[in-house]
């Protein structure tokens, strides 16, 4: 059987995993807080060929065969979108933080807004809230509560409320709660959940930011932190991964006209 077949065939299975992560992307380049996906492409392990008999003893070298490729894994980008100013006053955006860096990784972790949702506490950068029928202040589309710096709910007695830089909610100027917020050092080890939830792996809580002397934020409220997803880019990668689909599509019908003169011509008795 011809190797190239499933190289090629394996070459078009991680495209098309490639381009649904793309439309994803394209479909929330408008969804608050999203964060753009990153597929990492890894070739499957190479065999080292070697030629048996022949004019000469023992074994020669060929060389290193491919056994294709496969798309390891997908790691959103959490770099921070630009900031909209929408003037309705449950909306809240990061507008400015300044994180220590990893020291395992050299890079700098992430800020994210506590929920509690019905499976568990999960964390979002979509800054689009709502006050829901109780007083409650929610994601949009109940999705679930905001949680405030000690983990509780924000229940607000009325819809006057102004929010600080640091989170602070205050009704009549006086403090009221704090806005939770959660420090992430290693985005990458959570979880996506939909298009803006994210959750830790075991399940523990992420640490607060929230008087934390290391970790400096701002808040805005009546703005929103937009999609990072970049259309133009996301376009040029769709078309570029549309061209490697065909490229892999042209080698595997190649091969299967090969196999067909092999099997009905070569192979014919007579």
């Amino acid at each position: 059987m011809f190797r190239g077949f499933y190289t090629a065939a394996a070459g078009m299975i991680a495209q098309n995993r490639r381009q649904q992560m793309i439309t994803n992307n394209i479909a929330n380049a408008n969804t608050p807080g999203y964060k753009a996906d990153q597929a990492a492409l890894k070739s499957f392990p190479e065999m080292l060929l070697s030629r048996l008999g022949g004019d000469q003893s023992g074994t020669r070298k060929v060389g290193p065969l491919s056994t294709g490729v496969y798309m390891q894994e997908v790691i959103p980008n959490f770099i921070q979108g630009p900031i909209k100013q929408t003037n309705n006053k449950t909306d809240i955006a990061f507008v400015q933080s300044n994180l220590p860096a990893n020291p395992r990784t050299g890079r700098k972790g992430a800020l994210f807004f506590p929920v509690e949702t019905p499976s568990g506490v999960k964390y979002t950068r979509n800054g689009h809230f709502t006050i829901d029928g109780q007083g409650y202040l929610a994601t949009d589309g109940g999705g679930g509560y905001v949680l405030d710096s000690e983990g509780n709910r924000i229940q607000l007695p009325t819809g006057k409320f102004q929010i600080l830089d640091d989170g602070q909610i205050l009704i009549n100027d006086q403090p009221f709660a704090q806005i939770g917020v959660s420090y992430a050092a290693d985005p990458n080890r959570l979880i996506k959940e939909g298009s803006t939830f994210f959750r830790t792996e075991n399940g523990q809580a992420l640490p607060a930011a929230n008087n934390n002397p290391n970790i400096n934020f701002k808040l805005k409220q009546g703005a929103l932190e937009r999609s990072n997803v970049s259309i133009e880019q996301e376009m040029t990668d769709l078309m570029s991964t549309y061209r490697t689909f065909e490229a892999n599509q042209k080698v595997l019908q190649a091969y299967d006209r090969s196999m067909d003169k092999a099997v009905n011509e070569v192979g014919r008795l007579g």
